[in-house]
């Protein structure tokens, strides 16, 4: 019995061993994102805070010329491009966290690094028109570090066959 329990307490503690050499052998190369472009951590701030305290004054403002573009008539299987403007209004740096599209046909490009203010940047929005017919509306949500934090863009077109040009 005595021999029993002594393989038994062996075993366990091989089990333990070896699960604390995964668990930091884990942490030591699971975290090597070494960025040195992080962004510092005073570019996300709460602007309402509990004391009733309304900072949004402070907070930077994304302002574009336009939130709407309308492709026109477009042949199917086309893609088409537009980039939209945008400037910083606010009083501190801007930060676009994400851009994601309402559709897979539709792709996002931004601008990663910080927009300072006054200063300016694109959008650009790519359409791709193969499998589709008709009237389209597709939505791109920006995420940024702005008040409100959600800002929707759309892209409009009419998809026509070549066949029906020729009409």
């Amino acid at each position: 019995m005595k021999k029993y329990s002594k393989i038994k307490s062996n075993t366990l503690a091989g089990i333990l061993a070896y699960m604390a050499s995964i668990t930091i052998l884990s942490f030591m190369f699971s975290c090597g994102n070494s960025n040195n472009n992080d962004l510092p951590a005073n570019v996300v701030s709460n602007p309402i805070s509990a004391d009733g305290e309304n900072k949004l004054d402070a907070l930077p403002a994304i302002e574009f010329e336009e939130t709407t573009h309308n492709f026109g008539d477009v042949i199917q299987g086309e893609k088409v491009s537009y980039a939209f403007k945008f400037t910083n209004t606010g009083k501190s740096d801007l930060v676009i966290a994400k851009v994601s599209a309402s559709c897979g046909c539709t792709a996002t490009d931004y601008p990663r690094n910080a927009i300072k203010p006054g200063k300016g940047g694109a959008i650009s929005v790519t359409f791709n028109s193969e499998n589709r017919l008709g009237f389209q509306n597709k939505s791109v949500n920006v995420m940024a570090n702005t008040q409100p934090n959600l800002t929707k863009l759309r892209v409009k077109a009419k998809i026509i066959t070549p066949d029906s040009m020729n009409k």
